[in-house]
């Protein structure tokens, strides 16, 4: 009868066991520390200095108050990112991503890379001014407890074996290629950025899993016309609908960005060092220090 019984105990504990082991085995985001580990995830890779690639292709569209929407361009572009681990005394564990990223605009019916754009409201030839930022780096870090004290939060959404997360960036602030009497005449930079992420649940809550492999997401802009696009004062703005998801190397991006990565801007394969502390660059800075540049040539 003894044997018999602990026969039983150990039988019915290995049959708990695979059960417990797959619960202790899954991130579970009501523990701030797993949902510092699952928004890390979403960001970058929770393996310091792992690089992730973030390949988005979309179009670019014209709003103005009585004409048809325009196809401006059609547009590819890559983020390079990587995460540095940190401890605050406080705060606890927590990240900040540090990355590049280019964007080209394509000429909508040939999809070549676009080097001058024919404006169609006034017919002027411009120089096309491509995004490559370096760097955008997150502008503060993220802890288990935030700054008040209050511990992090996933919002995310858990339907159907998927996790979508959304969030939104308005931005408004002094235009680089304004002067200093903005606030009297206008001229302030206003935009608005929309972000869809979407990643398996099995991946996302996976305590094992260091990085997603099967994450997508949309981004959305309304913003002001391109400062090289020599817009002036004209009524407008412009549309910006993209779709990407993360590609495992360098090589993986697709073409014509690669090729034209590697010609015209190759630090841009890699991100930027994991101590970089620079101020983050907008297509108006590039813009301005490229207008800069030319005055100075003549």
């Amino acid at each position: 009868m003894k044997h018999l019984l602990s026969g039983l105990l150990l039988g019915c504990a290995a049959a708990v066991m695979p059960g417990a082991q797959a619960q202790q085995d899954r991130l579970d985001i009501s523990v701030p520390e797993d949902a510092l580990e699952v928004q890390r995830k979403f960001l970058c890779s929770r393996t310091e200095g792992d690089v992730t690639y973030g390949y988005f292709e979309g179009k670019m569209y014209s709003r103005v108050e009585g004409e048809r929407d325009r196809i401006l361009f059609n547009l590819v572009g890559v983020n390079v990112r990587q995460c540095k681990d940190l401890m605050d005394p406080e705060r606890g564990k927590g990240f900040r991503s540090v990355s590049r990223e280019v964007m080209l605009y394509l000429d909508p019916e040939t999809n070549e890379v676009l080097r001058t754009w024919e404006n169609p409201w006034n017919g002027e030839t411009v120089d096309v001014i491509h995004v490559a930022n370096d760097p955008v780096n997150m502008r503060r870090p993220i802890h288990v407890y935030r700054e008040d004290g209050s511990p992090i939060e996933f919002d995310g959404l858990f339907k159907n074996g998927r996790v979508i997360t959304s969030f939104n960036i308005p931005l408004f602030y002094k235009n680089p290629l304004g002067g200093e009497y903005q606030e009297y005449v206008g001229g302030t930079y206003h935009a608005m950025e929309m972000f869809n992420n979407y990643a398996y649940e099995d991946e996302v809550l996976d305590r094992n899993n260091m990085k997603l492999s099967r994450y997508t997401y949309s981004w959305t802009r309304v913003a002001d016309w391109l400062p090289w696009m020599k817009m002036g004062d004209r009524l407008g703005v412009m549309f910006t609908s993209v779709i990407g998801a993360r590609v495992n190397t360098v090589d993986d991006i697709p073409e014509p960005l690669l090729s034209e990565m590697k010609a015209n801007y190759p630090k841009f394969l890699a991100p930027p060092p994991l101590d970089d502390d620079r101020p983050n660059e907008t297509t108006w800075v590039i813009t301005k220090a490229a207008i800069d540049a030319a005055r100075g040539e003549n």
